[in-house]
């Protein structure tokens, strides 16, 4: 049996399939956030050598960043709970139910660079510090509203 078996059987037992189902789906979640904490980090740097500024180019980074984390999660993370809208309105019920996360992402980045002069010098850990203050709630809302699942599923 292969280990991914091995481990999928374990967490069954211990959290029995439906809390399983829902770890599973967090920890892919997590995952498709650690690349769009990637890609947010690389296109701040990249508008930030463009001069861009560092609200600015914070503002640029994350939306490409959520566009990205979007398509990831609707084609891995929930891509069995379907969603029942059509693309171009997924995702901007997508960014819409997000904007507390983005609220809290932003928030966070903002104030650290504000106050912290090393998260100044240091934008990515800025970046890092709002990208878990919004990861539960956007987790949340989209499991419960972005990515609901279908009667059937």
């Amino acid at each position: 049996m292969a280990l991914p078996d091995q481990i999928d059987r374990l967490m069954i037992r211990l959290l029995g399939p439906r809390l399983a189902a829902l770890a599973w789906e967090f920890l892919r979640f997590g995952t498709v956030g650690t690349i769009g904490f990637v890609v947010d980090t690389a296109v701040l740097y990249g508008a930030l050598a463009l001069g861009a500024g560092l609200y600015g180019g914070r503002a640029i980074s994350y939306v490409t960043a959520a566009t990205t984390t979007w398509l990831l999660n609707r084609i891995w993370t929930f891509r069995h709970r379907g969603g029942g809208q059509q693309v171009h309105r997924q995702w901007a019920l997508f960014l819409l139910v997000n904007l507390g996360g983005f609220t809290l992402n932003y928030g966070a980045y903002a104030v650290l660079v504000a106050f912290v002069p090393l998260v100044a010098a240091y934008p990515v850990l800025g970046v890092a510090a709002g990208s878990i203050a919004g990861m539960f709630s956007n987790f949340i809302l989209s499991r419960q509203i972005v990515f609901r699942a279908q009667p059937g599923n």
